[in-house]
C-alpha cells in the first residue's frame, strides 16, 4: 500500500484528502491519502520515521515555507516561489530522499492560460503580497505578462490599492486576487479596487475557490470581464502533485 498525506496545522477541511480519495477509487489505484496534522513542523521528521510506505505529502499552511530545510532538492520553480507545496519521497544511497515542488504554479498556467490574449493581457495586477502571490508572480513570468503587486501598505516596486486609477486600469488587463478576500463565511469582503474602471478587455482571475463566485468576479463580471474562481487550479495542482510523485 503506498501512501501520502497532507502535513499543517489545522487540517479540518481537507480538499485534497478528498480529491485524493476519490481519484484512488476511480482510477483503482491501490494507495490512501491520510491527514497528518502537525504541532510544529519539527514532527514531520517523525512522522516520516513511523510511516515506512509514506511515498510523498502535500504541504499546506503554515509550512509551506518551513519545510524547505527538511528537503534534499528543492525543484527549480519551487527555490525561485520560495515555498513548497508537494514533496515526494524516494530512496538514494540507501536512504530516504525529499525532494520539494511547487504544483500551485503548474495550476495557475494551466487554469489563466487558455484565457490569455497576448495582444491585449501584457500587464498584470496582482492583489496580495503572501505566499500564493510568490507562485503567481513565478508563472507570469513564464507567460511574459509583466506584473505588480497591489498592497494595502505603500513599498518600493509596489502600489497601494489608492494607486490604482484609470490609467493604471487602462494598462493592466490581467488582475489576479491573491488575498483570502471573499473567502467564505466573510463572502460580502472583496480587494478595494475600482471596478467601475474595469473593462470587457479585463481578465479577473481569483484563487480564491469557495464561493463559486466571489464578490470580486461578481464586480468584475457585472462590467463584463472575463472571470474564473480558482477551483480548476485547485484540480490542476492535485494532478501536478500526483505527476511529481509518480515521475
Amino acid at each position: 500500500m503506498k501512501r501520502y498525506g497532507l502535513i499543517g496545522m489545522p487540517l479540518v477541511h481537507s480538499f485534497s484528502q478528498r480529491y485524493f480519495t476519490e481519484k484512488f477509487a476511480k482510477e483503482s489505484i491501490t494507495a490512501e491519502y491520510n491527514l497528518y496534522p502537525l504541532e510544529k513542523i519539527e514532527d514531520v521528521v517523525d512522522l516520516i520515521e513511523r510511516t515506512q510506505d509514506l511515498k510523498g505529502f502535500n504541504v499546506t499552511i503554515p509550512y509551506k515555507q518551513q519545510i524547505i530545510p527538511y528537503l534534499d532538492e528543492l525543484d527549480a520553480d519551487a527555490a525561485e516561489v520560495g515555498a513548497v507545496n508537494v514533496v515526494r519521497i524516494s530512496m538514494k544511497d540507501g536512504k530516504r530522499y525529499l525532494k520539494g515542488f511547487n504544483s500551485d504554479i503548474y495550476g495557475f498556467y494551466n487554469s489563466i492560460k487558455p484565457l490569455l490574449k497576448p495582444d491585449i493581457h501584457k500587464k498584470a495586477l496582482i492583489l496580495g503580497t503572501g505566499g500564493a502571490s510568490k507562485a503567481v508572480k513565478t508563472m507570469l513570468k513564464k507567460l511574459g505578462i509583466e506584473f505588480v503587486f497591489v498592497s494595502r501598505t505603500a513599498k518600493e516596486g509596489q502600489l497601494t490599492y489608492a494607486d490604482l486609477d484609470k490609467s493604471v486600469m487602462d494598462e493592466y488587463k490581467v488582475i489576479v486576487n491573491c488575498s483570502p478576500l471573499g473567502t467564505f463565511p466573510n463572502i460580502d469582503t472583496c480587494p478595494d479596487i475600482p471596478y467601475d474602471m474595469i473593462t470587457p478587455e479585463h481578465l479577473a482571475f481569483d484563487l480564491v475557490y469557495n464561493p463559486e463566485e466571489t464578490l470580486f468576479l461578481k464586480k468584475a463580471k457585472a462590467q463584463g470581464a472575463t472571470v474564473k474562481n480558482g477551483l480548476e487550479m485547485l484540480h490542476l495542482q492535485a494532478e501536478g502533485a500526483w505527476r511529481y510523485w509518480n515521475e
